[in-house]
């Protein structure tokens, strides 16, 4: 058992050159910026990895990174003098500035971020102001624009705490239900995944075991998200709640019908009929034997 999902972690887990071309793109945005809004060349300064980057959650194939910049607060002032949408007028400036060092680059600005479309990678980059309480503003443009409150360190400290408290196990549940959310074409959310995932781990009776339990996760997890239905999650940090509808059970009761199956052939050592089902959950990120 621990062999089988041990495979789909690790085919799962960024390789030493996507982590590095990653860095190297957000390294040359980074600077940009900088360069802009700091006089400064650093490739490093005034911004942070959130999502799955900044979590250490991300996955194989390579999906979008997300790169908080904080702008000094001079720029907040500045917009505050401007009417209708500032927060849409400050995504086009951020967005021109990138512009200068990415001419060929395609670039758009909408919602929260600028995206930059970069072949291997999309940057999504975050404009914020950093508030006094350690949480930051970022934009958004909807409505006639407002500032949204959030906070990416309460974030990173739930994943952090219950990958801590769980032996390592919540951060391989989440990266396991990321490859389930994209291989199935699951209509929810990465970051409510991660929610749900800590959520879970936190009353899950093995929670502390080995990855010799993984099936038996992976088996109640599914259990777990079919009671969530048309319920509410919070967003660590704000506290802001989060409807999850129902759009996603039948999805989850297939891979919930499909992980029971397993765990049982897995329980009668029928290890071909096992890896068939998990397939049907995973792709063939998974081995059937």
């Amino acid at each position: 058992m621990a062999d089988r999902f041990g495979r789909l972690l690790s085919n799962l887990r960024l390789s030493d050159l996507q982590v590095k071309d990653g860095v190297t793109k957000t390294e040359g945005v980074r600077s940009a910026l900088n360069r802009h809004y700091y006089n400064s060349a650093s490739s490093t300064a005034n911004s942070f990895f959130v999502g799955s980057w900044g979590k250490g959650t991300a996955i194989r194939p390579p999906r979008d990174i997300d790169l908080m910049f904080v702008l000094p607060y001079e720029v907040y002032q500045r917009f505050e003098e401007r009417v209708w949408n500032r927060q849409s007028q400050l995504l086009q400036e951020v967005k021109e500035v990138l512009s200068r060092t990415y001419s060929t680059t395609d670039m758009r600005g909408d919602g929260q971020v600028i995206m930059v479309g970069f072949g291997s990678y999309a940057v999504e980059v975050v404009p914020a102001f950093k508030l006094t309480d350690g949480k930051y503003w970022i934009c958004n443009t909807k409505d006639g624009g407002s500032y949204k409150t959030t906070d990416p360190f309460a974030e990173i400290g739930s994943i952090e705490y219950s990958d801590r408290f769980s032996n390592g196990n919540a951060r391989d549940l989440i990266r396991m239900n990321k490859r389930w959310q994209e291989y199935r074409a699951v209509p929810l959310k990465s970051f409510c995944l991660e929610i749900l995932s800590t959520s879970f781990i936190e009353t899950w009776e093995y929670r502390g075991k080995s990855s010799f339990f993984y099936d038996w996760m992976i088996r109640d997890f599914f259990g777990f998200l079919l009671t969530k239905k048309n319920s509410f999650i919070y967003v660590p940090g704000t506290s802001e709640p989060i409807y999850l509808g129902s759009q996603w059970e039948s999805k989850v009761q297939s891979a919930h019908q499909r992980a029971v199956k397993a765990c049982e052939f897995e329980g009668k050592k029928f290890t071909y009929l096992a890896g068939d089902e998990w397939q049907k959950i995973f792709g063939d990120f998974i081995p059937v034997s």
